[in-house]
């Protein structure tokens, strides 16, 4: 797991800095709604980013969203995130908090984020104050009219593009799908899709039912040292260039962005005619890994909502532009959750557990088979429990006891599942120290050595985290806790915290096998 996402990181810095190798000291050109091209540019080479301007939307929507937003700022429920990139950690600029279905993760930048459930049929969720319950049920509307204004979208587009190809020599007529914002004037009603592939939107429902959404809040005012865009010289960015992780494949996202009302900023007199108004708040886009076609700044006016359809988050990639009031935005989508739900992490325990065979005290227990794939099995689930969930979840403090206690239970159901997969290795760990060191038991060693050594590895890179001064600034609420951790002569624990020891042993008794092998043939 370790590997796979140094390696991820890797290819996204060696691509970043081939892009600005080739760029050198000079600008890509970008394009605003000042800008004579900007709605050409918008329909032939960024048509999938649809922008629903806040007339569009219904009032109902607006006011109990937006009072939703508030509410939850008023409790302080937004978190900055303690993520990791390239091996260092960084406190985000942006504070945020996961929304959506019961039992459901979204995992961005090496962090998993656990929802706070809105209101669902079948689960009792007790939020601490009313307020919070009332903006999760303003955020499940939310989602609901999201999830239908995507799929008319979708479905208006996919009409389109079949009327533009039984009837190819009509060039400029009206779009009820096209891209529109207040700015665009009488230029809404002249894009084409001419240069868009077809989509497949035979079910658009089965990419458009959003499982969950991730709030986001940052006040410019408080951060003073945002980095500048590196590629158009856009401006400050609160989010950087990225690509959306760990979607369902080809799903759109949909964003309903809030700045917060405050008197007008007054702009310098001599403000350039060119480029972006640094007091709004901006969607920059661009071609993924492209120097070619310029840039696009699209800016984002209170209550607008915007959907990257199909595969545009992988095609494109998008950062959003700081500025100057606060924003609020709720960001849904449709996460790939095959191994990132609790029923999911549940079934895996509770499979690999049934390899023990004990009584429900735990009394003469034993593995009931030392299979080579069995004990994969057993402890790639144990590390995958303990890294991915129970790690990740104390590693963000106390913030989802602000808004529930609802995932109190499933987390302790999950350290106690964890607790007998660590008797399930100190029982292995007594069959492979007997003598004699057979084929078997060699075999088995050699399986289990590199799942102890990531454990081991992790285990200190999770506890150095959680002891390294910029988590020591968090608040103290927000301040991450190593667990599971314990001393390594505590006699209620099967196995020390510290596995070297461990290693070591394992290692050596293989290094002395092979060594007694090479005596054996060279006499």
């Amino acid at each position: 797991m370790k590997r796979r996402a140094a390696e991820e990181e890797a290819e996204k810095e060696v691509k970043k800095q081939k892009l600005l190798s080739e760029l050198g000291k000079s600008w890509l050109p970008y394009l605003t709604p000042n800008d004579d091209d900007f709605h050409q540019l918008w329909k032939t080479r960024y048509s999938k980013l649809v922008l629903r301007n806040a007339g569009e939307i219904p009032r109902e929507i607006h006011e109990e969203i937006q009072e939703g937003f508030l509410a939850l700022r008023r409790h302080a429920c937004f978190f900055q995130d303690l993520v990791r990139i390239k091996g260092k950690d960084f406190v985000t600029p942006v504070s945020r908090i996961l929304i959506g279905n019961p039992g459901c993760t979204y995992k961005y930048l090496n962090t998993r984020l656990f929802t706070v459930p809105w209101p669902v049929e079948g689960y009792e969720i007790n939020y601490s104050h009313p307020e919070i319950s009332e903006a999760c049920k303003a955020l499940i509307k939310l989602n609901d009219y999201l999830h239908k204004a995507t799929v008319q979208t979708l479905q208006e587009q996919s009409l389109a593009e079949t009327k533009e190809i039984e009837d190819s020599s009509v060039t400029d007529r009206h779009q009820s799908y096209a891209t529109s914002i207040t700015e665009m004037g009488s230029a809404q009603k002249d894009q084409s899709t001419s240069h868009v592939p077809k989509n497949d939107c035979s079910n658009p429902k089965e990419r458009t039912s959003y499982n969950l959404t991730l709030l986001n809040y940052m006040d410019p005012q408080q951060m003073p040292f945002l980095k500048q865009e590196p590629y158009f010289g856009m401006g400050k960015m609160a989010v950087s260039w990225h690509h959306d992780e760990n979607l369902v494949e080809r799903s759109t996202v949909a964003v309903y962005s809030y700045s917060c009302q405050e008197p007008a900023v007054d702009i310098p007199e001599g403000k350039p005619p060119s480029g972006r108004d640094p007091a709004v708040w901006h969607l920059g886009l661009k071609v993924a890994w492209d120097i070619r076609n310029p840039g696009l700044a699209i800016p984002l006016h209170q209550g607008d909502c915007y959907f990257m359809l199909d595969d545009f988050n992988v095609t494109h990639q998008h950062c959003v532009l700081a500025g100057r009031q606060p924003r609020f935005s709720s960001t849904h989508r449709m996460a790939e959750c095959s191994r990132g739900t609790l029923t999911y992490i549940l079934d895996r325990c509770n499979a690999a557990l049934e390899k023990l065979h004990a009584s429900d005290e735990l009394t003469h227990p034993y593995w009931k088979s030392l299979d080579i794939q069995d004990i994969k099995q057993v402890e790639e689930v144990h590390n995958e429990v303990e890294f991915e969930w129970l790690r990740q979840f104390w590693f963000q403090g106390k913030r989802y006891r602000k808004w529930t206690d609802w995932w109190d239970g499933p987390i302790a159901a999950l350290e106690e599942l964890w607790g007998k997969m660590e008797l399930m290795t100190s029982l292995l760990l007594v069959e492979l120290r007997k003598e004699p060191l057979d084929e078997q038991r060699s075999e088995r060693i050699t399986c289990l050595l590199p799942l102890l050594t990531e454990r081991q590895e992790l285990r200190q890179e999770w506890l150095m985290r959680c002891r390294s001064r910029i988590a020591e600034d968090l608040p103290e609420d927000e301040k991450p806790t190593c667990r599971p951790f314990w001393q390594n002569d505590d006699p209620k624990m099967p196995l020390p915290f510290h596995l070297e020891d461990i290693i070591f042993g394992l290692q050596r008794r293989l290094e002395d096998k092979t060594e007694a092998l090479h005596c054996t043939l060279a006499s």
